[in-house]
């Protein structure tokens, strides 16, 4: 009945804490969606009054502060919240980075408080609240990463679009605003943008930095510097845009072979990797008694730390090996 009590209060608080997240996940952008169509109409029905008001339609572009403002006006000076913010915007993510942080803090102080309860070393309580804590973060890098490889994906299929319409005569604006029309998310949404930014009155090269910034892709650095160069010195970059074309297509077909080839290899690594855990959970079951001594003997404690440190900077090794940049 003594342990009944604690594991009733950690799953009251978990359950709490899982239907905060996902509240803040799914409800609160569909509600931020909700209320800027709104303004939008609500814009829409007064825009000839406010026209004779102001003179002109307001296109000034403001950032919105979100629940956890204050956070990010504290953390600005690391430059983290900025960054952060930076790498939302590339995954195409509705939140902002003061509101990420502080779901963090809010998720690694809460189980911290509920690991003291269940795990009575330091070290490991300290370990696992910052591992579940983290996930909000790891969640905007995965998004960010995924979007940004299906980008480069799509890349050289934009480029021969756009080398295409160049030969039928067009000009640069054409090219982009076939690019924008043609291909799919998430390259149509970031060349709309470009076009938009045009049809705003911004130059071309400036446009097409912003393009940059947003997807930080090599192979669109080179493509937009093709682009600035053509528009600059009048050469003729069709040709040049469609060997760079071979040239991702021939890149991203060797870092799919090389994936291939490494698959048993990297298959080992993540079996090495999981081993200790398992082999940990399998005496666990079979004979507590000695799993047990980790963290009751302070000799044991001790070795527990040690081996569970090793065992992250050996994860954090094997990934960095791993990960060859084709």
């Amino acid at each position: 009945m003594a342990f009944a009590i604690p594991f009733i209060l950690f799953f009251l608080f978990f359950s709490a804490v899982l239907f905060g997240v996902a509240y803040y996940v799914w409800v609160v952008p569909q509600q931020q969606a909700a209320r800027m169509l709104d303004e939008r109409l609500r814009g829409v029905r007064t825009n000839t009054r406010a026209t004779r008001e102001r003179g002109a339609t307001d296109l000034l572009q403001r950032e919105k502060r979100g629940s956890f403002a204050f956070l990010g006006d504290f953390f600005t000076w690391l430059g983290f919240v900025r960054k952060l913010q930076e790498y939302i915007k590339q995954g195409n993510l509705p939140y902002r980075a003061a509101d990420v942080v502080g779901v963090s803090l809010a998720i690694t102080v809460g189980i911290y408080l509920v690991s003291t309860i269940f795990v009575p070393i330091p070290m490991l309580q300290i370990a696992f609240a910052l591992l579940i804590g983290s996930i909000p973060i790891a969640y905007v890098m995965n998004k960010r990463s995924s979007r940004i490889a299906k980008f480069e994906e799509q890349l050289p299929d934009a480029i021969d679009l756009f080398t295409r319409t160049m030969r039928a005569g067009h000009n640069i604006h054409s090219g982009l605003e076939t690019i924008a029309e043609e291909t799919s998310d998430p390259m149509r949404m970031e060349f709309r943008k470009v076009t938009e930014e045009l049809a705003l009155g911004s130059s071309i090269d400036a446009a097409l930095h912003k393009l940059g910034e947003r997807m930080p892709v090599i192979d669109l650095k080179f493509f937009i510097t093709g682009l600035i160069l053509q528009r600059q010195t009048g050469a003729n970059m069709v040709e040049v845009l469609a060997d760079l074309s071979i040239l991702i297509r021939e890149r991203i077909g060797m870092a799919g072979k090389l994936k291939a080839h490494t698959a048993s290899q990297r298959f080992s690594a993540g079996l090495l990797c999981a081993l200790p855990g398992v082999v940990g959970l399998g005496f666990w079951f079979l004979k507590p008694e000695y799993v047990r001594l980790l963290w009751t003997d302070p000799l044991g404690t001790k070795f527990l730390t040690y081996g569970i440190i090793s065992e992250i900077i050996g994860i954090i090794v094997i990934r960095q090996i791993a990960n060859v940049k084709v």
